[in-house]
């Protein structure tokens, strides 16, 4: 069938752009997947990206700093994932580098040692064994050190 999806003029797709990276730090991927949904050409993603940096509307860097600040703070992600998904974004190694170094180590471990007390707490099982496997894989899924993961298993089992 034939699709009727809307097409845009440089000006609209950059305003529309501008108000979408306005509303919520972007990086380079997301934008140019946005501009790829709204079928734009590879001249206009080159002119309509330009015109973004310029104006500080698309930012790496503060993308980065967001990015981990936010899902450090609300998710509780630990080095590992944070690391891992700033690379899924082609963020720079020292973009993350220096992302990652914003979290004091105080932070780090107080985070850990809460959330791991919290699932511990929560964790519904008959064997130890099976506790034991339930926290490690909660953890290490977040992105936590499997050194940190470990020293807290034989403290609490």
């Amino acid at each position: 069938m034939y699709s009727f999806r809307k097409s845009y003029t440089l000006e609209q797709a950059l305003s529309r752009l501008q108000r979408y990276c306005a509303y919520q730090d972007r990086c380079h991927i997301e934008v140019e997947r946005k501009l790829t949904e709204m079928r734009m050409i590879p001249q206009a993603k080159e002119q309509i990206i330009m015109s973004l940096i310029e104006d500080d509307y698309l930012n790496e860097e503060r993308f980065a700093l967001a990015f981990v600040k936010g899902k450090f703070r609300i998710k509780k992600w630990g080095r590992i994932r944070l690391k891992a998904e700033l690379k899924k974004r082609k963020i720079s190694k020292y973009l993350i580098k220096s992302a990652l170094e914003q979290i004091s180590e105080k932070d780090y471990l107080f985070t850990f040692e809460e959330l791991a007390n919290r699932k511990a707490n929560s964790i519904k099982a008959d064997s130890i064994l099976l506790k034991k496997k339930k926290l490690a894989d909660y953890l290490i899924y977040r992105g936590w050190e499997s050194s940190l993961v470990n020293n807290k298993m034989n403290q609490l089992f």
